[in-house]
């Protein structure tokens, strides 16, 4: 069977970095997990935050990096990130004025080319990490495809709960974007899109709670994903990682539900 590297994004156990990055990431190292994608150095350069990494034997593969951040410096931005060692770069995440259909949206196309552009003169890939609002048309065609029609240097990085969420099949997208789609991210959930549900990651919107029972995050393996075949399709594919992320925990601690993903993924030979 053919398998890829399994790397955590480690915003799925935030809170227990925030208390102790060096607990918590030995703590990751004994979920199971030899690399890792990182959200925020909690304060630390790239050189320093990959110091902590190798300290608890991690490597990490790609970084998630707010675009206001890369676009207003590319080659300084992709320079840090260079020191952590990652191949990948991502944009994470649009805020809602900036999304497709905002008169911002324009300026965020070109900010997402820019530092496209920066990565790949510096050796470096930028990947697009997709939410479900990308998946709205634009004429005939989906906001995330154009994106990626008329940015060549941008590569993807599809995660699989959204594509869903957004009306798609996770692993017929991977397929159309085979030999662009390095890293998958891997998600799972129950239940269906509901309102304010980015309050579930961590995402302020009008102050109204989103409802949990309606829409919510599980590990790996404990929702409706058919990761069987995400998986397969990551493979034949030609993705380089496939990256465990879950926004939310809720009751289960963050560090236990990482560990519960990664010993699924082992039962399946991963």
């Amino acid at each position: 069977m053919n398998t890829l590297p399994v790397a955590l994004q480690l915003y799925t156990v935030r809170d227990e970095l925030e208390k102790n990055l060096e607990a918590a990431l030995k703590a990751v190292k004994d979920a199971g997990y030899d690399y890792v994608e990182t959200a925020g150095l909690f304060g630390l350069t790239g050189a320093e935050f990959k110091k902590a990494l190798e300290a608890a034997g991690l490597t990490a593969i790609s970084a998630h990096v707010p675009l206001v951040e890369l676009a207003a410096d590319p080659e300084a931005a992709v320079a840090n990130y260079n020191d952590l060692g990652v191949d990948y770069i991502a944009v994470p995440y649009l805020p809602e004025d900036q999304r497709p259909g905002t008169p911002a949206y324009a300026e965020v196309i070109a900010n997402i080319k820019k530092v496209a552009d920066a990565c790949e003169k510096m050796g470096k890939t930028l990947v697009y990490h997709n939410h479900d609002f990308e998946f709205v048309k634009i004429g005939d065609k989906y906001a995330l495809d154009l994106m990626y029609e008329n940015i060549p240097a941008l590569q993807t990085e599809l995660d699989t709960c959204w594509v869903s969420v957004g009306g798609e099949c996770p692993v017929a997208y991977i397929k159309k974007y085979a030999g662009r789609c390095p890293v998958v991210h891997l998600k799972d959930y129950v239940g269906s899109k509901s309102e304010n549900m980015y309050e579930l990651i961590g995402i302020e919107s009008d102050g109204k709670k989103a409802d949990a029972s309606a829409f919510a995050f599980r590990p790996v393996g404990q929702g409706k994903q058919d990761f069987k075949a995400i998986l397969a399709a990551s493979v034949e594919s030609g993705a380089k990682y496939v990256v465990v992320e879950q926004d939310n925990t809720y009751e289960t601690p963050s560090l236990v539900a990482a560990k519960q993903s990664r010993d699924y993924l082992k039962t399946l030979g991963w």
